[in-house]
């Protein structure tokens, strides 16, 4: 078992502040990160990635600190970013062997679960879901043993959100994973625990209800019903 450990994490940036984080994340487990727009959650994935450094703390994988060249040298961290990375004029199937030149690992993809279904299309045909998806499953892919993803459910259509939660089940297996995202519904099918970026600190999460609690989900009315709703999500993405 191999475990990231971010030990007394501060990081002042505009308005807000990481307060003295500690945080880790075993091989073996998916953990969420919720919290409102601007509270530090893709701040802190890029700190556990090394590609922000924090005013001070550190980064360890088991009780080796970690720097941000020996992240990238020794294939430790993978990271899903917010905005796609993918050129737009490269079609699925060509794009496949600059992530994964083994074979095996190219037909992982290749045959994966709805890929062949838009294999040779150009990036830039894709939709959200399918793009979404195909990222996951170049970086997923990946031999790192810890896995980072910002965001991979915004936008997606429903069927490739099975797909993800599916594809994130099976990387668990043999990854650490770490997921923020405002869906927070579909984040809470796949994690092993839950945490709250609030006011700079890491609160622990068990359920919908302390969402609720915890001021980060909002209670709307409805003649018939009531629906919870991330305060970030305009959609309605929870109803009771």
């Amino acid at each position: 078992m191999r475990i990231l450990h971010a030990r007394n994490i501060h990081k002042s940036y505009a308005d807000n502040i990481l307060n003295d984080l500690n945080f880790q994340c075993k091989t073996g487990e998916v953990i969420g990160i919720f919290g409102r727009n601007g509270t530090g959650k893709s701040t802190f994935l890029k700190i556990l990635f090394g590609k922000i450094k924090p005013d001070q703390g550190s980064i360890h994988l088991n009780d080796r600190e970690l720097t941000s060249s020996s992240i990238i040298s020794e294939k430790l961290i993978a990271y899903l970013p917010q905005d796609s990375f993918l050129p737009k004029n490269t079609t699925v199937q060509d794009i496949i062997p600059f992530f994964h030149s083994d074979g095996e690992a190219q037909d992982r993809i290749f045959y994966a679960k709805g890929v062949g279904n838009f294999a040779s299309r150009k990036i830039k045909e894709l939709a959200i879901g399918q793009l979404r998806y195909l990222e996951l499953l170049l970086v997923g892919n990946l031999d790192h043993p810890f896995l980072l993803l910002d965001e991979p459910f915004f936008m997606v259509e429903p069927l490739y959100k099975e797909y993800i939660i599916e594809l994130i089940k099976e990387l668990k297996a043999r990854k650490g994973i770490v997921i923020t995202d405002h869906y927070y519904q579909d984040v809470l099918k796949v994690v092993s625990k839950n945490f709250l970026l609030k006011n700079g600190n890491l609160v622990s999460i068990s359920s919908e209800a302390d969402l609720l609690a915890e001021g980060y989900l909002k209670t709307y009315k409805h003649p018939d019903f009531l629906y919870f709703a991330d305060l970030n999500v305009k959609e309605e993405v929870s109803s009771k």
